[in-house]
């Protein structure tokens, strides 16, 4: 029978232990003075542990509500439309170089708001409809140098709009467009996939 030989374990050598500079001491005290510590939250009590667990087990053993509870229940509270995020680096680089179409354009110019809106809702229903996945919408600079202060109206309410529950079905993100499609007075628009 052979013997197996123990192998000693390999240690690393102990380090020697850095001591601080006067000026790393200095800095560290200033800080060390300047920090407070976190707020304690709160530790629940007993009683309240209790209460939860009590609580939880009534739930377990209640009965199921009923099929027609369960119903009115999922008609009252309607799914809340998906949060906007904002278009990618590559893809705003990649529209602004023409490397990928715009598909298709709106002119607000000179509309009123009240049918800018409905002209722009009806625009994005359409592209969403078609399939689209980017469009350009022209809203004008509005106000310039030298002009009224009333200015620039549509600028400023089309993306407040676009960020409606109504739009944002329709719509994944939105941005200020490159300057060869408009700048400050135009927005790239990406157009939400249909769902199947």
């Amino acid at each position: 029978m052979k013997r197996s030989r123990l192998i000693p374990e390999l240690t690393d050598p102990p380090r020697r232990r850095r001591t601080l500079s006067d000026e790393e001491r200095a800095l560290w005290e200033t800080v060390a003075k300047q920090t407070r510590p976190l707020p304690r939250k709160p530790r629940a009590t007993e009683a309240a542990r209790e209460a939860e667990m009590s609580a939880a087990t009534n739930a377990a053993h209640a009965e199921p509500p009923s099929s027609k509870m369960l119903r009115v229940a999922k008609v009252a509270a309607p799914p809340s439309p998906p949060p906007l995020s904002p278009l990618g680096r590559r893809e705003r680089s990649q529209l602004s170089r023409g490397r990928k179409e715009i598909e298709a354009r709106l002119d607000l110019h000179g509309m009123t708001q009240k049918r800018a809106h409905r002209v722009l809702q009806d625009f994005l229903r359409r592209a969403h409809a078609e399939g689209l996945t980017f469009v350009l919408v022209i809203t004008g600079k509005g106000k310039t140098a030298g002009a009224e202060s009333g200015r620039g109206v549509l600028r400023r309410q089309v993306p407040r709009w676009l960020a409606l529950p109504e739009f944002r079905t329709m719509v994944v993100g939105f941005e200020e467009a490159h300057i060869g499609h408009g700048g400050e007075g135009a927005l790239y628009v990406r157009i939400r996939r249909m769902r199947i």
